[in-house]
């Protein structure tokens, strides 16, 4: 009975460093979204161009998908929590090189791909090192429920920071916003600081090979599971429609919104993954992960596709809801099956493998979601486009209504996709892992 009680409180405590840890990412991942929004509103003022945008987006990612297996290597070879310290501080002078610009005059469009490339470049330390952290604090029972918390943490950049950020920006300018966002890796940093300072760093007891082998081994480790090597490439499909709509979802509002009402409209339409992750950290999912992720994906593509459909603010946000609070289904049951099949030890190079592939679909939809909308789809439908007589009396004409176009045809491909998945025998063999 006491050695029950004494491990039962060693769970305890360890589920509270994770909460600690959580918390400062919680934080800090407001701060990052209040500068992903501006940047974003910020940049289409400056130039008028959803391509603009996209190219800033892509910018501030393409550095986290390279740099991630390298990111999974470290967070393997050294303390995980060391990483997340050096990660999170460097990130920051990144948007310092952002400021000081703005600070001096009007950045130009490329000062602010230079400091979101820079930030993001530690950000790919950071994350395959968070993953793995929460692997070595928590019990397999507990993974659902860290991976509802932490998507709900991730939530916040979609929930909290648009309404709050959209409300700033009527009352500051950018170069403060940054500030504030800056002031929140301090956060972070004290939250790191007090786990690593009370718990004891892992010993890594894998002999020491090339830094080229430790890559080469998390190559093996995540092919070696067909499941796994499926799941993530589904994922890399999902990532590329996810592209499209966080880069062209603002455009597309601002072409008949203020930044205020888009701003509003976001955090509505965000608060669905607030739900649907409080739902998950609450109950749990401990089973029919497959059933799970094909449902969550349905709902998902169908009500992307509604949201290119309508321009009435109440539907857009009731849309943008429901999809939301499909997106923490999709992604719980994914993460668990994967972090069920992958021993502890690789679980940082595994991550970092699978990070960049499960993300590509991200780089793809960053290269392309700009020309796609100011050179293909928005053409169709502006005044006299070729698809007005067809689409014009259904989703609307103008500026935008193009990008809306791609929407439903992006929701229709991911409800087709939602379809296949049951029927692929190496996915199913992973929920009985």
């Amino acid at each position: 009975m006491g050695g029950y009680l004494e491990t039962q409180t060693q769970v305890n405590k360890s589920f509270g460093y994770f909460m600690v840890l959580w918390a400062g990412e919680w934080i800090s991942s407001i701060g990052s979204g209040m500068t992903a929004f501006v940047l974003g509103v910020y940049v289409y003022q400056m130039t008028g161009t959803a391509s603009s945008v996209a190219m800033v987006t892509l910018c501030a990612f393409l550095p986290i998908i390279i740099l991630g297996p390298v990111g999974g290597v470290l967070a393997d070879r050294f303390d995980r929590r060391l990483m997340m310290i050096i990660g999170d501080l460097f990130s920051a002078f990144g948007l310092l090189f952002i400021l000081i610009a703005m600070l001096l005059g009007e950045p130009a469009l490329w000062q602010i791909c230079i400091g979101v490339m820079f930030s993001s470049m530690f950000v790919s330390l950071l994350e395959p090192a968070y993953k793995a952290t929460i692997t070595d604090l928590l019990t397999e029972e507990q993974f659902a429920k860290a991976s509802g918390l932490v998507q709900l943490a991730g939530a916040s950049k979609y929930l909290l920071s648009p309404i709050i950020a959209g409300i700033l920006f009527t009352i500051m300018d950018v170069s403060k916003i940054l500030i504030i966002d800056i002031a929140t890796f301090f956060i972070t940093l004290f939250a790191v600081f007090f786990v690593k300072r009370n718990l004891r760093a892992i010993q890594k007891t894998r002999m020491k090979v090339t830094f080229v082998k430790d890559l080469k081994d998390g190559w093996d480790i995540f092919i070696a599971s067909q499941g796994v090597l499926q799941i993530t490439m589904i994922l890399s499909i999902v990532t590329f429609y996810m592209g499209l709509l966080q880069t062209l979802f603002t455009p597309m509002l601002l072409s008949y919104m203020n930044s205020r009402t888009l701003g509003t409209i976001m955090s509505i339409s965000a608060s669905g993954m607030l739900i649907g992750s409080l739902i998950i950290g609450i109950f749990n999912i401990k089973r029919n992960y497959i059933t799970v992720l094909s449902i969550g994906l349905s709902f998902a593509g169908i009500f992307f596709s509604l949201l290119g459909i309508t321009t009435n603010i109440f539907f857009l946000s009731v849309f943008g809801f429901i999809f939301f609070a499909a997106l923490p289904f999709i992604n719980t049951s994914a993460d668990v099956m994967i972090r069920r099949k992958i021993s502890s030890e690789a679980q940082g190079r595994a991550w970092g493998i699978i990070g960049i592939l499960s993300q590509l679909g991200y780089v793809a939809s960053y290269a392309l979601a700009g020309i796609l909308a100011d050179f293909v789809f928005n053409p169709l439908l502006r005044e006299g486009g070729p698809l007005v007589p067809a689409f014009g009396n259904i989703i609307g004409i103008g500026e935008g209504r193009g990008t809306g176009l791609l929407f439903i045809v992006s929701g229709f491909l991911i409800v087709i996709l939602s379809l296949i998945i049951p029927h692929i025998k190496s996915i199913r063999a992973l929920e009985n892992t």
